[in-house]
């Protein structure tokens, strides 16, 4: 007999149907993902966020957090905010889901909660769980990866390489223009008719990403400055288009981030067999099997080395996309869902 779990969320406005209208970050896409998988697996799954109406998408029932919660509640689990965590006392278990650098929980609007609450904090990977000091309040410490899904999960492999084509699908503000300076004056001189296309921009990150769009704005400029280096800029896009972009495309590159814990961007490439070149920053280690499904470069020179073998070099490619078809998504939203039921009493 399937638990009755709520997920609530007090962050941008998005429901179950959103993925496949077009870009949806990170975060929200989990949510999606996660409460899919749960509700699958026969559980009542509610979710109660900043959506516009009441609806039940994929067995997963949406509604207006405003609306307020169901009752006799087995697993709650609070989405991020410091205000959800004591919404529902008489849930059986409640769980605090995290997905950025836990510095943020050093505050005392969430430490007196934790503290009194005590819930078990869900991270996101082992760099992610490092964010946060052994000695702060905390119920169980848990780490449940995000897990990866269709369209990416499905990708058979290619007949033939892709062209000489680069992709970058994160956040502008997370070392773009450090990638766009390193393309002009390392990788495409050695690889001359080498493109690089970047689906970016701030409509992926809704109110928050509106909240950045002038920095980000400055960033794209750049890019558009380098079209006749081979830089072509694409808005964001929805999923089923993102990994037919994938398939076109033979390397994924992106420095890494010191404030991302799972960087999904080079999780869902890797899953649909596009080799990546990284650098060893934050999470993204996590995400790339050194040597067998992309690079984890040392430095900035050894970036774009890795970059130009696997834009020109047909051997290195094929080995490094197979391997990451092959490795990369091997863990789902259904696995991600299983460690979740862990947490019911």
């Amino acid at each position: 007999m399937g638990a009755r779990i709520v997920l609530a969320d007090n962050g941008i406005e998005f429901d179950g149907e959103s993925p496949s209208k077009g870009p949806l970050g990170g975060v929200e896409s989990a949510i999606v993902n996660l409460t899919r998988a749960l509700a699958e697996r026969g559980h009542e799954v509610y979710v109660r966020n900043m959506c516009a109406a009441h609806r039940v998408i994929d067995g997963v029932e949406w509604a207006p957090l405003a609306d307020g919660l169901p009752e006799s509640i087995d697993l709650y689990i609070a989405n991020r905010g410091d205000k959800l965590l004591g919404l529902m006392p008489d849930a059986r278990r409640t769980v605090f889901w995290i997905h950025n650098p836990a510095r943020y929980l050093m505050k005392w609007r969430y430490l007196s909660k934790l503290w009194r609450i005590k819930p078990a904090i869900i991270f996101i990977g082992d760099y992610h769980a490092t964010t946060y000091p052994a000695l702060a309040p905390s119920g169980m410490r848990v780490v449940i990866p995000y897990g990866i899904a269709p369209p990416f999960s499905d990708v058979g492999a290619a007949d033939e390489p892709p062209p000489r084509r680069a992709i970058f699908t994160s956040n502008p503000l997370r070392s773009l223009d450090w990638l766009l300076d390193l393309w002009r004056d390392h990788i495409r001189p050695n690889v001359p008719d080498a493109e690089l296309h970047l689906f970016c921009g701030a409509a992926t990150y809704g109110s928050v990403g509106a909240e950045k769009a002038a920095e980000m704005e400055q960033v794209l400029e750049h890019a558009r400055s380098m079209r006749h280096e081979g830089v072509v800029l694409n808005a964001p896009v929805a999923k089923e288009r993102l990994v037919e972009e994938f398939a076109s495309a033979r390397v994924m590159l992106y420095r890494g981030d010191i404030n991302e814990t799972f960087c999904l961007a080079v999780g869902e490439a890797q899953a649909a067999g596009v080799p990546a070149v990284v650098q060893r920053i934050g999470s993204v280690v996590e995400r790339v099997i050194d040597g067998q499904t992309g690079t984890i470069a040392g430095d900035d020179q050894a970036f774009a080395a890795a970059a130009v073998k696997l834009l020109n070099d047909d051997e290195t490619w094929r080995r490094y996309h197979e391997t990451a078809l092959e490795e990369q998504s091997k863990w789902g939203w259904a696995d991600a869902a299983r460690s979740f039921e862990r947490l019911i009493p």
